[in-house]
């Protein structure tokens, strides 16, 4: 395989694309900061629940991929002869190194200890000595691998209060559930009658899958499914559907439940406490990597 190395204004880089993909048969193409690691590299996305300060990168480097020298160099060729692309220029058409793309992807994947004998494997390593639950869970489409802050934080939340609150967890709610992960922890530490809601029908057959893989029963579904009270809620989204949520989550936590929020940003805790006031008292139960984990108990 090739890769064709182009250099775009902001102004032409989806017609750009839309060429390479739609009519010159590039198998892929992505689009970089052609100025990132240098003093002009520009922030394009922001950070969670913020907006995007632009639409685009003033320079973009795109990457094709064609199946030999021949197709990159005739799509080359006729792109570059397009008169809306006078401002593009070549510059690099090289050949890709063969690579083992899944022995690669399981190499970025390594067992995560959450604490002590909780642990994440994915399904092609040996489990752990000494391991005494173990969440199976392999990369998917849905979010949640135990990789991020935010995740880890919330299975230790629940590894470090299941001897003190197992018991009470009869009904346990993850609200945006992702891959399941929070769902089969919770699972594991002996919570029964679990609800897994996400709006992306994905991540709900997602759930069911790794669920099932795990050997622990999750009721997963779209949001509809959450109904009445429970003793223990999850939601690890992101900060500002964390606030417009506030009523509705608020109102599926039972009398002396807990609520377990994450996605939040450490500077973001102040308007989360707010946003909940009226409920219950929000408070920072850990951090991780400038991430917040916040919890409340209900009255």
């Amino acid at each position: 395989m090739v890769e064709l190395l182009l250099l775009a204004p902001e102004g032409v880089v989806e017609s750009v694309t839309d060429a390479l993909i739609d009519e010159l048969g590039a198998l892929s193409a992505s689009v970089e900061d052609a100025d990132a690691d240098t003093d002009a590299e520009k922030a394009l996305f922001g950070e969670p629940g913020m907006p995007a300060p632009a639409g685009g990168w003033q320079r973009s480097r795109i990457v094709a991929l064609f199946d030999d020298d021949t197709a990159a160099t005739e799509a080359a060729t006729l792109l570059l002869a397009q008169d809306w692309a006078s401002d593009v220029s070549l510059v690099a058409m090289r050949p890709v190194q063969e690579q083992d793309w899944v022995r690669l992807t399981q190499s970025q994947f390594a067992p995560v200890e959450i604490s002590n004998g909780f642990w994440i494997v994915p399904s092609w390593h040996e489990v752990p000595a000494g391991a005494q639950r173990v969440i199976r869970l392999d990369p998917g489409p849905a979010f949640g691998t135990g990789t991020h802050p935010t995740t880890r934080m919330c299975l230790r939340w629940t590894a470090h209060h299941a001897a003190a609150l197992s018991a009470s967890w009869t009904r346990v709610l993850d609200y945006g559930c992702g891959s399941g992960i929070l769902a089969i922890g919770a699972a594991l530490h002996g919570a029964t009658a679990i609800d897994a809601v996400d709006i992306d029908p994905s991540a709900v057959e997602s759930t069911r899958a790794n669920a099932m893989a795990n050997g622990v029963t999750v009721n997963a579904g779209l949001p509809d499914l959450a109904s009445g009270s429970y003793p223990l809620v999850y939601a690890n989204i992101l900060a500002t559907p964390l606030k417009l949520l506030a009523p509705l989550l608020s109102a599926h936590v039972a009398g002396g439940g807990h609520l377990v929020l994450a996605g939040i940003l450490e500077r973001q805790t102040d308007e989360l406490k707010a946003a909940y006031a009226p409920w219950l008292t929000l408070e920072v139960a850990d951090r991780d990597e400038g991430w917040a984990l916040m919890t409340g108990r209900m009255a």
